[in-house]
């Protein structure tokens, strides 16, 4: 059921690489199935869930894989997700990827990500973040064509690193960030 609904999503990016695909308005359909299962996975240990990355920007090319942030009261409550959430299919990657969050993946472990949900704290530096740069790239058109003109040279030059990929927009990220004292 799952690869059947990611396929029609259009979501799906083999391991560690980099393909950027058309803005798909079903993209966020695709949230909000996930929400709905994460949230019965989870009950109050998610004080909130949202959609966040490229695929929450409208009319932006964005790698395929829908980006879902999820607010615990503490950053150890991510731990007390791990077996709600393989419960659903997504296995843990761990906490030390990305500073101050669990992340979990979906998809063919090792083949392909459909989705990656970041466990962090609510209403703490990472939370503040995410949602800060979705809203700033939501609220301004003009940026998000920016970004998305970045991304699109970013992907042909490190098509087989997505590290090097998300290294290479942290410059652009941060700038966005500072305006926030974010950065």
């Amino acid at each position: 059921m799952h690869q059947e609904q990611d396929e029609s999503f259009g979501l799906g990016v083999r391991h560690l690489t980099v393909r950027l695909a058309d803005a798909n308005a079903r993209w966020r359909e695709a949230y909000l199935l996930e929400e709905l299962k994460i949230r019965e996975a989870l009950g109050p240990l998610a004080l909130d869930i949202q959609h966040f990355g490229s695929t929450a920007i409208p009319g932006i090319k964005a790698k395929p894989i829908i980006d879902i942030l999820i607010g615990v009261r503490h950053l150890d409550d991510g731990l007390d997700c791990i077996k709600p959430m393989e419960a659903i299919g997504y296995d843990y990657a761990g906490a030390d990827i990305v500073a101050d969050d669990h992340l979990f993946g979906r998809g063919i472990t090792g083949e392909t990500r459909t989705h990656l949900a970041h466990v962090v704290e609510y209403q703490g530096f990472n939370w503040r973040r995410d949602i800060f740069f979705r809203d700033r790239l939501r609220n301004d058109p003009a940026l998000a064509l920016a970004y998305e003109e970045l991304k699109i040279g970013l992907a042909q030059k490190f098509a087989e690193s997505r590290a090097a990929y998300t290294g290479a927009k942290k410059d652009f990220i941060d700038k966005i960030l500072a305006e926030a004292g974010l950065a």
